[in-house]
């Protein structure tokens, strides 16, 4: 049974940080790229951030560059996204997402909410 599980999630003073963490198992981790994805109320989701299998290559939206860090640990089969200097605008759900991009498996977690208001 797959599993991605999110956790980290809440509420934060603009200027804060907060690190999300997605826990994953029923499927083989080092195998899938992993990603967070957001959406805002009234929005579409959108990807905030995608790291490779081996965590070669990461990607960033424009609106995260320099604020956000994605890292994974294919050891604990976690993938963790640190934010930094959070605005009002990173107000969303977070949802964790694994993609094998050669099969075409997508799973998602069920998202966890992020509230940057003072």
């Amino acid at each position: 049974q797959v599993q991605l599980v999110e956790s980290g999630g809440g509420l934060v003073q603009p200027g804060g940080s907060l690190r999300l963490s997605c826990a994953a198992s029923g499927f083989t981790f080092s195998n899938y790229a992993m990603s967070w994805y957001r959406q805002a109320p009234g929005k579409e989701r959108e990807l905030v951030a995608r790291i490779s299998s081996a965590g070669g290559h990461i990607n960033y939206a424009d609106s995260v560059k320099g604020r956000f860090t994605i890292s994974r640990d294919n050891g604990k089969n976690t993938v963790y996204l640190q934010m930094s200097s959070l605005k009002p605008e990173d107000t969303a759900v977070y949802y964790c997402n694994a993609k094998n991009f050669a099969y075409g498996y997508d799973y998602w977690g069920q998202g966890t909410q992020v509230t940057v208001s003072s």
